[in-house]
Formats: C-alpha cells, sequence, structure tokens
C-alpha cells in the first residue's frame, strides 16, 4: 500500500524536476526575456482596448513586421561577425528601382521581363554588399565609416535614377500577388509577412546548424583564433555583407510590390536603425559573436506591437522613439552585465 502510494509521489517529484530544468534552460537563453517582455506588451494593449485585437490591427501589425524582419535578420548575421550595414535601408529603394528601370517600357526602360528585373535587382544589391565587404575587409576601413558613404552615395543614385520621383511598380497580378499581396484572399495572410518568416527560420538554421553559422560566430567572438583554426575571415564576412544587402532588396521588392509605386526614398535610415534596434533588443551584442535570427524577430514584433498599441491608445509618436531608446540601452547594459559575469564564472574555475 505504502509502495503505490508513493508511485505518484514519485512521478510528481520527477514532472516537477524535468519542469524546472525546462524553465532554468528557457531563462538562460537570450530570447527568454525579449518572448516574456513581447507577450507582456500584447496582453496590457488588448486589456487596454479591444481593437488590438481587430483584423486592420493585425495586418498593419504584419505589414510594420515584415521587411524590418528580413533586414534585421541580415543585420544580426553581421553583427554576429563583428560588422554593421548601414547602407540597406537604401537597397531597400535601389534594388526596385533597378527592377523599374530593367522592365519598364521604353524610353524609361528596357522592357526586359518582370522576373529578369529582379533578378538584375538583386544582383545590384549583391553588388553593393560585395563593395561594402572587400572595402571592410580588404582596404580596412570600419564598416560603420563604410556603410555610412555608401548610404550617401546610394542615396544620391535613387534620386538621380527617378529624377526625384515615384513611378509605378512594374509587373502584374502574378507578380504582385506572390511578393505583397494577400494570401487567400485573406487581409492578415499578406505574402510579404510569410517570405518574412520563412527567411527567419531559414537563417536560424544556418546560423546554428551549418558551418556557415558556426565560422560566422567564431569570426564575431574572436576573429584571431577564428582565422589560426582555418576560418576565411574575410569571405564569412563579405558573404555577410551581400546576404545583408540582399535581405535589404529582397524587402524593397516586396513593399514596392504591396504599395504598387517606387519612390527613390523608401526605406531609408528609419527602416534601417529599426532593423538594428530590433537586432539589439532581441539579444545580439553589438561586440560581435553572440546573438539569435529568432531573438531578432522577436525584437521586431516587439516594435510592431509597440507602434500599433500606441496608435491604438492615441499615444503621441514622441513617445515611441523614447521608448525604443530606453530598450536599446537597457539592453545593451544587460548584455555587458552577462559578459561581465560569464567573465568572472571563467575566472573563477581558473582559480
Amino acid at each position: 500500500m505504502a509502495v503505490a502510494e508513493a508511485e505518484p509521489q514519485q512521478r510528481f517529484a520527477r514532472a516537477r524536476a524535468v519542469g524546472w530544468r525546462a524553465l532554468r534552460g528557457l531563462a538562460r537563453r537570450r530570447e527568454a526575456s525579449i518572448f516574456v517582455v513581447a507577450v507582456a506588451l500584447i496582453v496590457y494593449f488588448s486589456l487596454r482596448s479591444g481593437d488590438f485585437y481587430s483584423s486592420p490591427s493585425i495586418k498593419n501589425t504584419a505589414l510594420y513586421i515584415a521587411p524590418i524582419a528580413l533586414i534585421a535578420s541580415g543585420e544580426v548575421m553581421l553583427l554576429i561577425c563583428g560588422e554593421i550595414d548601414l547602407s540597406v535601408g537604401r537597397v531597400f529603394a535601389l534594388t526596385p528601382i533597378i527592377m523599374y528601370l530593367t522592365t519598364a517600357p521604353s524610353p524609361d526602360g528596357l522592357g526586359l521581363p518582370i522576373w529578369l528585373g529582379v533578378i538584375f535587382g538583386m544582383l545590384a544589391a549583391a553588388g553593393v554588399g560585395l563593395v561594402n565587404g572587400l572595402i571592410t575587409t580588404v582596404v580596412g576601413v570600419p564598416s560603420f565609416i563604410t556603410t555610412l558613404g555608401m548610404l550617401f552615395f546610394l542615396n544620391g543614385i535613387n534620386l538621380r535614377a527617378l529624377h526625384g520621383f515615384q513611378v509605378e511598380t512594374p509587373g502584374g497580378h502574378t507578380f504582385t500577388s506572390i511578393f505583397g499581396g494577400d494570401v487567400w484572399g485573406h487581409q492578415f495572410f499578406n505574402s510579404e509577412f510569410w517570405w518574412a518568416i520563412i527567411v527567419v527560420l531559414v537563417l536560424q538554421l544556418v546560423l546554428i546548424k551549418t558551418r556557415w553559422g558556426l565560422h560566422t560566430i567564431a569570426t564575431g567572438g574572436n576573429p584571431i583564433g577564428a582565422r589560426e583554426s582555418g576560418v576565411n575571415v574575410r569571405w564569412i564576412k563579405i558573404g555577410n555583407f551581400m546576404l545583408c544587402s540582399m535581405l535589404g532588396g529582397f524587402a524593397g521588392i516586396m513593399d514596392s510590390a504591396r504599395i504598387t509605386s517606387i519612390l527613390p526614398l523608401q526605406g531609408g535610415t528609419d527602416i534601417m536603425f529599426a532593423a538594428v534596434a530590433a537586432a539589439v533588443i532581441g539579444g545580439t551584442s553589438l561586440m560581435g559573436g553572440s546573438g539569435t535570427i529568432i531573438g531578432g524577430f522577436l525584437g521586431v514584433c516587439v516594435l510592431g506591437v509597440l507602434n500599433i498599441g500606441f496608435t491604438i491608445l492615441g499615444v503621441s509618436a514622441f513617445n515611441f522613439d523614447l521608448i525604443i531608446g530606453l530598450a536599446i540601452l537597457g539592453s545593451m547594459i544587460l548584455n555587458v552585465q552577462i559578459q561581465r559575469l560569464k567573465n568572472v564564472g571563467r575566472l573563477g574555475r581558473l582559480r
């Protein structure tokens, strides 16, 4: 009888131990804190206003998240390997402009098929990333300066290419549906959002499961050690510069397809800084060597929830920038303190 009574207690104790181990493992992950913040914000805004869960609010949040999530994914890869790209917001406009110039009828363009226009646009984005990477890794100019100069250069190129005017996005209904339309006729299922989800999941797997991802982390964490162990640090950085630019260009094409127009100043520094902020809020270190794509995506979700929540509650837009600034500072302070604790732990083990 006593044995029979003890068995349920033992099973409960084992289940509780497993639960505590799972919670401790979750708490050790950088994404855990930002996930809790995201859930808390969703609960708060939903209690403050019933409009938070309305279809227009959900759609607007998804549309806000999609392009920033794509760019943030590229920025996370760059930040992990110790670099940053400030020009990606201008690539966001350059890529659809190249697409337009190659597909628009003469005399404005070359009159090529829309899919060739997409390819040429993406090649232009990759070329920008290649130039950024070569100047940074071969010439030795810091990526902050390299991409800052590229930002202004591309701004001039975009304005001259369209003479400062907006143009209509080329391509028919099929092109718009694939890159910027509603999927299955539902407002929420916008193709731009689901493209972003796919890219986030694929890049997360690349980061944690492939040699490229491991070399990216090693390059940012200890570039000298990575180089001595056989990692081609230069090409890892150049490749991630190209990846970041291509994701920015892809986001620009989809955004242009959704709004059916191309603007020379679309995207810009606002979307670039939002992506960097999301990466930092999501746990990516500006010092390199650590971060996750999922964390960056959760950071974008926090920005999206704050944006739509403040709009619904009628809060001033000035407060949005204030909150983002505090979030970035808080995230960086937390990252620095966590790194110090890890270093203290290593020193303790050495003693």
